[in-house]
């Protein structure tokens, strides 16, 4: 789950990191008054769940209480890539002399936190990663034993040689694992870290993500979601209980498992399609969540063909198929439907689908080549 930067402030502020002043407003005057609160030099942010705020214009440095009223009024109901903004996070400006990254990330194959640190702060870790990435320090971290000062202050010194100043981003470094750690998330970053010429360092970003399947033992941080920064589809999606990633492509997929998901989005690359959406509706046999799901992919004027590839082990055929045929009577759908359905119960399922419409498979192969194929066709 995706949290905004003042949320992740809070957290980062409650594990004893340095960030700045700051106060979220939903209205320019709001926006003026907190500016004279804190006096000076300001900086209004945007506060809404995308990257690069700033190229969009999502972020302006204002002198004057009058320049933060004029910052909020051009930000707030700003469209920004798809996302209206609605709340401005406005700070005390920071001078500062250097910028530092730091973060922290799972390593699925050392199945292990990784802290990341660089001197290259203010660029997307991304970016740095790709072009110079022996500017990029990292420390696996074991979870029964934690994050030991040494570790910390290590990496610090490799980003800073004045002793002081790394002494301070250490126990940056130390408070970020931390916040991660007692959040169950899957992100933790500043970006970037900050040191002033008076020897301060502060956090003038921060980003976490939350781990999902963890939101169970953090009821607060739950509380944390924002309706209005998921679409429509994607709120639908999550309250049934589907992972639902929106694409650019024309192929609608209904999958039962991240991989196979990923499998046939790849087959449909292969055959010349482009795959319209990532939807996994999970090893359930819910019929409704079938429903859902077509009319979620439905929704999509993209979409000109969808295929249903189904394996089913938990997930049962026959259910899926039962939701196929209660789709059809609930919802209007204009574009040719291929349905591949194998596993536990599929000589029911095929004898359900047999009196309908649908086109079937036998293999996957075969269903992604009709599902092109018939978007192919649609879109001529």
């Amino acid at each position: 789950m995706k949290i905004h930067e003042y949320q992740a402030r809070g957290i980062f502020r409650h594990h004893g990191l340095p960030v700045p002043d700051f106060e979220v407003v939903s209205e320019p005057a709001a926006a003026r008054r907190a500016a004279e609160r804190f006096g000076g030099r300001v900086a209004v942010k945007a506060q809404v769940h995308v990257g690069g705020r700033g190229k969009a214009g999502g972020v302006k440095i204002a002198d004057s209480a009058d320049e933060a009223q004029e910052a909020a009024e051009a930000i707030l109901g700003m469209d920004l890539k798809g996302l209206t903004v609605r709340k401005v996070l406005v700070e005390r400006a920071v001078e500062y002399t250097h910028e530092y990254y730091v973060g922290v990330v799972i390593d699925r194959g050392r199945k292990k936190p990784v802290l990341m640190v660089s001197d290259a702060g203010g660029v997307d870790i991304e970016t740095v990663a790709r072009e110079t990435p022996e500017k990029i320090h990292k420390q696996a971290v074991d979870l029964d034993r934690g994050l030991k000062a040494e570790e910390a202050l290590r990496l610090a010194s490799a980003i800073e040689e004045r002793p002081e100043i790394a002494r301070r981003i250490a126990e940056c470094v130390s408070g970020v694992f931390e916040a991660f750690v007692e959040s169950d998330a899957s992100l933790a970053e500043i970006n970037p870290l900050v040191a002033t010429g008076k020897g301060e360092v502060v956090a003038i970003d921060a980003k976490i993500l939350l781990d999902d399947n963890a939101l169970f033992r953090h009821p607060d941080l739950a509380a944390m979601r924002d309706p209005d920064s998921e679409t429509e589809l994607a709120r639908k999606a999550r309250e049934m209980g589907l992972s639902y990633v929106k694409l650019d492509g024309v192929v609608g997929c209904i999958v039962n498992g991240a991989g196979l998901a990923m499998t046939t989005m790849d087959l449909i690359k292969k055959r010349g399609g482009e795959p319209a959406n990532f939807l996994d509706i999970g090893g359930s046999s819910d019929p409704a969540k079938v429903l859902t799901a077509l009319g979620i992919i439905t929704s999509d004027a993209n979409v000109r063909s969808i295929l249903v590839n189904i394996f089913g082990g938990i997930t049962r055929c026959d259910d899926v198929a039962r939701g196929l045929l209660q789709a059809f009577e609930k919802i209007e759908i204009d574009v040719p439907v291929v349905v591949r359905l194998t596993g536990t119960n599929e000589e029911e399922a095929r004898e359900l689908l047999a009196a309908s419409d649908l086109a079937t498979a036998d293999s996957m192969d075969e269903a992604v080549e009709k599902a092109v194929a018939l978007a192919g066709e649609v879109a001529a």
